[in-house]
């Protein structure tokens, strides 16, 4: 299975042009189709339909330019419209005709795309993830502090995939922009814990595919002003250009999988860096 551009767009190039004119075109290329909406799974957990509902009205949004698939596990797929076809991430573990991609626990042959998930601690099965001409996939996050993988675990992954040249996308936890400390579902009472960034994973994975090494103090960076945007992405004084940007969007970091549309969002307007 050949290396594809796995960036879906949902708008048209004249639509597109007018809603990036106030953001900066190095972070619209970092963000550009970067969320697989994972509305049905925790903490958001919200029945199909809502988020199916949900999903179609940010595809006519103003920022449909940052919405990929959505993700649906595959026992649930009798519920969900032929017209969603092309658009699904589904959860399985066989080859699914509906899917635009699949997302599995196990190195499984397909037609199309397949993510493996793979543990913080079996870096080594990446290389069989490469020789099934296949994609990986980390999990950065989820309910208990316990389950987020350190700094030094998600830039060892990174590295490790672009050692090997394999893509992948990340899932759980990334529904913030930097590194911070919060809630980690939406209960009263949730634990608190600091959660990875998806601008750090996106920027890191981004300077590692083009080389660099010590991506570890981005993935752990918690401060905002230390990432800037124009016509190049910096993280202090390194700078990605466009070009590297797009290729690394492209070829290396597919996409993140987020159970909200809507935060990501408004944390990037709250940052300025979003009208």
């Amino acid at each position: 299975m050949a290396q594809k551009n796995l960036m879906a767009h949902s708008t048209s190039a004249s639509e597109d042009s007018a809603k990036a004119n106030t953001t900066a075109p190095a972070l619209r290329a970092l963000l550009e189709g970067f969320i697989d909406y994972a509305g049905l799974y925790p903490p958001a957990k919200l029945p199909l339909d809502q988020a199916l509902k949900n999903y179609s009205h940010y595809q006519d949004s103003d920022q449909s330019w940052m919405l990929r698939w959505f993700v649906v596990g595959a026992a649930e797929l009798n519920a969900v419209p032929a017209t969603y076809d092309g658009r699904l991430s589904i959860l399985s573990e066989t080859e699914q005709p509906r899917a635009a991609s699949i997302e599995a626990t196990s190195v499984l042959k397909a037609a199309g795309p397949v993510y493996t998930e793979i543990s913080k601690d079996a870096l080594d099965t990446l290389a069989a993830v490469k020789e099934n001409n296949t994609f990986a996939k980390i999990r950065t996050g989820g309910l208990k502090p316990e389950a987020i993988p350190t700094p030094a675990e998600v830039a060892n992954f990174i590295l490790a995939c672009a050692a090997l040249r394999l893509p992948f996308k990340a899932t759980a936890g990334l529904h913030h922009p930097i590194r911070s400390p919060q809630p980690l579902t939406y209960e009263k009472d949730s634990p608190r814990a600091t959660m990875h960034g998806f601008i750090n994973v996106l920027m890191a994975s981004a300077f590692a595919w083009r080389g660099e090494k010590n991506i570890e103090p981005i993935v752990a960076e918690q401060d905002p002003g230390a990432f800037s945007f124009d016509n190049r992405a910096c993280w202090r004084e390194k700078c990605l250009t466009l070009e590297e940007i797009v290729d690394a969007r492209k070829n290396f970091v597919h996409s993140v999988g987020s159970c909200s549309f809507e935060e990501p969002v408004q944390d990037l307007r709250a940052l300025g860096w979003l009208e």
